[in-house]
């Protein structure tokens, strides 16, 4: 994984970011995806949402892609994640997380491990002292997921096997938010779905996780201070500067996300348009 000091040359300083606020101020009031609230693995959910309308007017297809956090499910969710007939899970945490927290995997799904990020992401995140320096640790880990070559490469395999593999397939790292953020707004992109729609489903981390998050702070607070907890709320939330540097990265570096998918992460135009075929109604 990138530190603040090992940015790559292509990438943009900081004064390239979108304004946050005006990020905020400007998304709309979409209301929540029906697909089923999990207790136990709480960043779940569909990535076409309730079926983002495309700026042609067609709707994202249901049931086809599913984001999560790292699966635990309890037994009840289990269930219901059973129920929706996924045939591939595919685990994008380092080695490190994956060996920590194995993954239940639902039956039928084929289980695939695809690492996207190297290093010890746990420790460098703990080591941050203040607010700006997690921030900026945010933003410049989304900045790799473009300028990074190996990261690239890891989310080249994730949508080579989304696109090649038949029926619903669910993707997933940690928290569900990062790695995972990034493969579902390009997802979405390449549907066509507004980006200020985008924009709002990758702020949805902050509902589906709040208590989860709520509570992390709350015991890393009191065991050290105020402070602290601040900062690793920062980690486990989202923000709109996060997916915004990723963004700002690829308009700097390809132009176009169409442009990062076949230039940056390799892929034929085939597997683009059975992505294309697949997301959209």
């Amino acid at each position: 994984m990138l530190s603040d000091t090992a940015l790559p040359d292509t990438a943009l300083p900081d004064t390239a970011l979108p304004d946050t606020a005006l990020l905020d101020t400007a998304l709309p009031d979409i209301p929540l995806p029906d697909t089923p609230r999990l207790a136990s693995i709480h960043n779940f959910r569909d990535v076409a949402g309730p079926g983002y309308v495309t700026t042609s007017g067609q709707a994202m297809s249901r049931g086809v892609f599913y984001r999560a956090n790292v699966l635990t499910p309890s037994p009840e969710d289990l269930a219901i994640v059973e129920s929706l007939g996924l045939t591939a899970v595919y685990d994008v945490r380092s080695e490190t997380e994956a060996n920590e927290t194995p993954d239940t995997v639902p039956t039928p799904a084929m289980y695939a491990h695809i690492p996207i990020l190297s290093g010890n992401i746990h420790a460098e995140a703990m080591a941050l002292r203040t607010a700006d320096a997690a921030t900026a640790f945010m933003q410049n880990i989304n900045r790799s997921f473009v300028a990074d070559p190996v990261t690239r490469s890891g989310f080249s395999q994730l949508f080579a096997a989304l696109a090649t593999t038949a029926g619903p397939q669910l993707f997933h790292c940690t928290a569900g938010k990062d790695r995972t953020g990034w493969a579902a707004a390009l997802l979405q992109t390449l549907a066509g779905v507004p980006r200020e729609t985008i924009m709002a489903d990758y702020l949805l981390t902050n509902t589906y996780s709040a208590e989860y998050i709520d509570a992390t702070v709350a015991t890393i607070a009191a065991a050290t201070d105020a402070d602290k907890g601040e900062v690793i709320r920062l980690l486990l939330s989202v923000d709109a500067s996060y997916l915004g540097a990723a963004f700002e990265q690829v308009e700097h570096h390809y132009g176009t996300v169409e442009n990062y998918l076949t230039t940056g992460l390799d892929l034929a135009p085939e597997l683009v348009g059975a992505l294309e075929t697949k997301l959209v109604s």
